[in-house]
């Protein structure tokens, strides 16, 4: 048991994990004394043999003990798998906790259950704060980017635990209150989702660049290395490079081709496109970059596609098309930019539109300003989306604002074209790109064939029109006289 004299945890941890054991001791590093339990005693006692000398911990074999070793008001993150194991360590916090204390899930949790467990937990009289933590196993031990939710008033005590671990940029920790309820893990689903896209983009550009232009891992890897230190520096196109260049111990291949080519996904990603769907918001390259996972990991279909042989139609190289290598490579560059700008604006969108329906009061450039930094999608270009939002918060779209806008008219939409059609023309899967690209000229479009389909819907259904030169709802008597009624 605890010494009820001995100085108490000003922070706690259940599970011990990576990511838990990691966050622990990223708390230990920055002078907290911090309390850490997990349900099989054997864990917290390999983390004190292993770290303890990171900084002062207690170790706790019970959830009672845990719970009396914590200061008041008790603050404890959990950090295990999200679902059911979840709700049971909620449970068991808030039947040892008192009145005022705070219980912080720091998981992949989707959004919902946040609002539901907020909502539980509060009527017990404790607070919940459900976190979206980005960073990996290394954010989490030596800054990640924090992306807390819940009571004001939690982030009044929170706020300066977690600015003390979150990464900084500039000074500036990447860490802020999001909003009520749900917001933080909302927007690190969000952020997951943009994360899919990102990924999917660059693995496009890696395929045309080996499958189109012929260029071995190694080369590749030199390439991505360039395209860092320009406007595509991201932690993304850095640790492509790292993969590209790695070298198999076994066989002395390319690391990259000992991979079997089958991504998986815990859930983020889905959640993202489904949430769109409800909301009405096309994140279509997001979805696309899901969808591609799947498809990776289709196998059989796959397999028995390569022993059918489905025809491929008439195939150009890059000779036919007319391209030079460098020239290709610099298209591939630039066409990944574009398709990387519409990701974020489209999970930015996505944010916005989650912000209006559950009333969150979420502010866009707060989030680009802590994605700088700590979590898997910082890059270069968030600090130009920071002063996008900074300049203008109700900014309708980030690819209207005048810098991306002026970045686009660079040369990276005809980039764009030429490496959609040419990946067509080759045979060669660009669904992020082609879909991105697609999504900006919809954008972009003065007139769109929405306007056949609503005549569809109204000849089948009577679902009525708007016309464009008055006010008002039609139904044209299709099975009649065609007489145009007004509603």
């Amino acid at each position: 048991m605890t010494n009820s004299s001995a100085p108490l945890a000003q922070i706690g941890v259940v599970g011990m994990a990576v990511m838990g054991s990691n966050l622990a001791r990223n708390f230990a590093s920055r002078g907290h004394t911090v309390a850490i339990y997990n349900r099989s005693p054997e864990k917290t006692r390999a983390v004190i043999e292993a770290h303890g000398h990171d900084g002062n911990f207690i170790p706790a074999e019970t959830i009672e003990e845990f719970v009396a070793s914590l200061e008041r008001p008790r603050k404890a993150i959990i950090m295990v798998q999200a679902g059911p194991a979840t709700d049971a360590v909620i449970d068991q916090l808030a039947s040892a906790m008192d009145d005022g204390d705070i219980i912080i899930d720091g998981g992949n949790s989707l959004f919902t259950d946040t609002i539901r467990r907020e909502r539980e937990v509060a009527e017990r009289g404790r607070h919940f704060v459900g976190a979206g933590i980005s960073g990996g196993e290394e954010g989490a031990l030596l800054g990640p980017s924090i992306m807390p939710g819940g009571p004001a008033e939690s982030w009044e005590t929170l706020g300066p635990l977690l600015e003390s671990i979150a990464a900084k940029v500039d000074g500036v920790p990447c860490v802020t209150h999001i909003g009520p309820d749900g917001a933080g893990h909302f927007v690190k689903m969000v952020h997951n989702g943009i994360e899919y896209a990102d990924m999917q983009v660059i693995g496009e550009a890696y395929h045309l660049l080996r499958h189109a232009a012929g260029i071995e891992p190694e080369e590749m890897a030199d390439i991505f290395t360039e395209w860092n230190k320009g406007d595509l520096d991201s932690y993304l196109i850095e640790i492509s490079a790292e993969v590209l260049r790695q070298k198999d111990a076994r066989t002395g291949q390319p690391f990259i081709d000992v991979i079997v080519d089958a991504a998986g996904q815990k859930g983020t990603g889905r959640w993202t496109v489904k949430e769109a769907l409800d909301l009405g918001v096309p994140t279509t390259g997001i979805g696309e970059a899901v969808f591609a996972r799947a498809l990776s990991s289709a196998l059989a279909q796959r397999e028995a596609a390569q022993e059918v042989g489905l025809p491929a139609g008439e195939l150009s190289t890059l000779e036919d098309l007319g391209m030079e290598r460098e020239e290709f490579i610099a298209d591939v560059r630039r066409a990944l930019y574009a398709s990387k700008l519409v990701a974020y604006a489209q999970g930015f969108d996505e944010i916005n539109a989650g912000s209006q329906e559950h009333n969150w009061d979420i502010k866009p450039g707060d989030l680009a300003r802590i994605w700088r930094g700590g979590c898997i999608i910082r890059a270069k270009f968030l600090d130009r989306i920071t002063e996008a939002y900074e300049n203008d918060p109700d900014l309708p779209s980030l690819l209207l604002d005048p810098y991306f806008k002026g970045e686009l008219e660079k040369g990276l939409v005809d980039s764009w074209r030429r490496v959609v059609v040419a990946a067509t023309r080759l045979g060669l899967p660009v669904p992020v790109f082609a879909s991105s690209l697609s999504y900006y000229d919809s954008l972009r479009a003065k007139r769109l064939p929405a306007a056949l389909i609503q005549g569809q819907r109204d000849f089948f259904g009577a679902h009525t029109y708007r016309r464009v030169d008055m006010e008002g709802t039609f139904h044209t008597t299709w099975s009649g006289e065609r007489e145009e009624l007004s509603y």
